[in-house]
């Protein structure tokens, strides 16, 4: 049997692997990933959307050789079986190509080194006038010169600067690129402050990177609401083909208890529901987040729920990692440890969400609301009818008695309990405060008190309120008229 050597066709290849699939933030985050295993500190991102259009992005790290260079031009680079450094956050040695070259026709690598400046460039027009890979290297200063930002590279030690040119694919449609433009590097700050935000805040054992757009830094983004203390159950680790896989779930605090800031940052686009799930990082750089890989189903009650998984590259294989880096499956022998630990966090989830604020378990409470459990499994509400607000009516007339009780119940069936269910689980705060002074609650309480003839029945009635709702939470207010004030509510 022979073999024959049939390489691929350039022009029809080049075209073909620019429909991969990237979005410009995930295209960015790709070339930030060079940045990171060049061990760059910080990487600048300009863009520039009148007349000859650019994106830049520019590093401070260890920079290439013209040989380096080159092999880093190369489509398939390096085989993703190769053993890599525990930095690289690379694997098919074809992301600077297929992730740049799905938003550009010409990209542009300029590289410094020891005092050196080499520069290579792929141009998809180029490549299909001569029907091969042709690789154009700038070997005159006058070339160098000409590139976008080659000043802000020349001021450093070493580092790579890559350059998108010819837009096309963000021009598609778009009547104002500038305006569309400016919308869409925005979400790329989003993108990258969330996906990277490890780095950007220099977690311990880290090296920490600025990374700046058009010379705006970019905050981290914090996933996990860290500094509130979030972290319910202890960290995990398995042991994968001799790796560690590092698992620390998380339950955020409950939606009444955080700022809008919060919320929205948490939340983002896609709001808080969209959001629960694992966050798998891989050498903690974040791949991809919002699932549960089929596991567990995206509910309500669960949506405070988040699971850091940090994953080594050496696993690349077994978690059948995509070249966008958006896409990753845990292995059986990972989903079998997982399904536990969610399990358990889930119903950790649920109780925050169940929980408001007021146990309405303690006995020493009377509570306007009783909760049943009802005969076929589920539960009911019914207003108290010894609480002292309904007991006040004790003595009234036999209609009276009727009218009240009457009320009674319709309010019991007409509870709305599915608008209630709706609003409970969004992401807004429910606020169903109608005293929200102190004023109010005083006011309330004195015109209560004028109903009672006297000191004894005040007295009794106001021992009543000392622990019942709403009263209970302002002791103050209940104190004032046991001590002498009980005389105000005669006036």
């Amino acid at each position: 049997m022979k073999s024959i050597s049939l390489p691929p066709y350039a022009p029809t290849l080049i075209e073909s692997t620019r429909a991969i699939g990237y979005t410009l933030e995930s295209a960015i985050a790709d070339i930030v990933d060079n940045s990171v295993s060049a061990f760059a500190s910080s990487v600048d991102i300009f863009f520039y959307p009148i007349g000859d259009s650019y994106i830049a992005i520019l590093d401070d790290g260890n920079g290439m050789t013209a040989d380096e260079l080159e092999t880093a031009m190369r489509y398939g680079s390096q085989s993703p079986n190769e053993k890599r450094e525990v930095s690289d956050l690379g694997r098919f040695g074809l992301g600077l190509k297929t992730a740049s070259l799905s938003q550009c026709r010409m990209l542009t690598v300029v590289s410094k080194q020891g005092g050196n400046i080499v520069g290579c460039r792929w141009d998809i027009d180029h490549v299909a006038d001569t029907k091969d890979w042709s690789l154009l290297v700038l070997d005159s200063d006058a070339e160098i010169d000409g590139v976008p930002r080659i000043e802000e590279l020349k001021q450093l030690n070493s580092g790579t600067l890559v350059i998108w040119q010819n837009l096309d694919r963000l021009k598609i449609g778009e009547l104002d690129f500038d305006r569309s433009m400016g919308k869409k590097m925005n979400d790329v700050r989003l993108h990258l402050s969330l996906v990277f935000h490890r780095y950007i805040s220099g977690e311990q054992g880290l090296k920490k990177m600025q990374i700046r757009m058009n010379n705006s830094p970019i905050e981290p983004a914090d996933p996990f609401l860290t500094r509130r203390n979030t972290q319910v159950m202890s960290d995990e680790v398995m042991n994968i083909e001799g790796s560690a896989v590092v698992i620390r779930p998380y339950i955020l605090p409950h939606i009444s208890n955080l700022s809008s800031s919060e919320i929205s940052a948490l939340g983002g686009k896609e709001g808080l529901r969209k959001s629960q799930g694992f966050y798998i990082y891989r050498n903690k750089r974040l791949l991809i987040w919002g699932t549960w890989f089929r596991m567990m189903r995206q509910g309500e009650l669960s949506k405070l729920a988040r699971v850091q998984v940090d994953i080594p590259n050496e696993l690349d294989n077994l978690w059948t990692l995509d070249i966008k880096k958006s896409t990753a499956m845990p292995p059986e022998a990972v989903r079998n440890n997982l399904t536990a630990v969610i399990e358990r966090l889930a119903e950790n989830s649920k109780r925050t969400w169940v929980y408001r604020g007021k146990k309405e378990t303690l006995d020493s409470v009377v509570h306007v609301w009783n909760r049943f459990k009802g005969k076929q499994g589920g539960f009911y509400y019914s207003i108290n009818r010894d609480h002292p607000l309904v007991e006040i009516f004790s003595n009234s007339s036999p209609q009276v008695k009727r009218n009240v009780e009457n009320l009674l119940k319709a309010i019991e069936n007409s509870i709305p309990l599915n608008q209630l269910y709706i609003d409970l689980t969004s992401e807004k705060q429910v606020e169903n405060e109608t005293l929200t002074t102190m004023q109010e609650v005083e006011s309330f309480l004195l015109g209560l008190l004028e109903q009672i003839s006297t000191e004894a029945g005040k007295a009794e009635l106001l021992e009543s309120l000392a622990v019942s709702e709403p009263f209970i939470h302002y002791p103050q207010i209940i104190n004032k008229y046991r001590t002498g004030g009980t005389s105000h509510g005669s006036k």
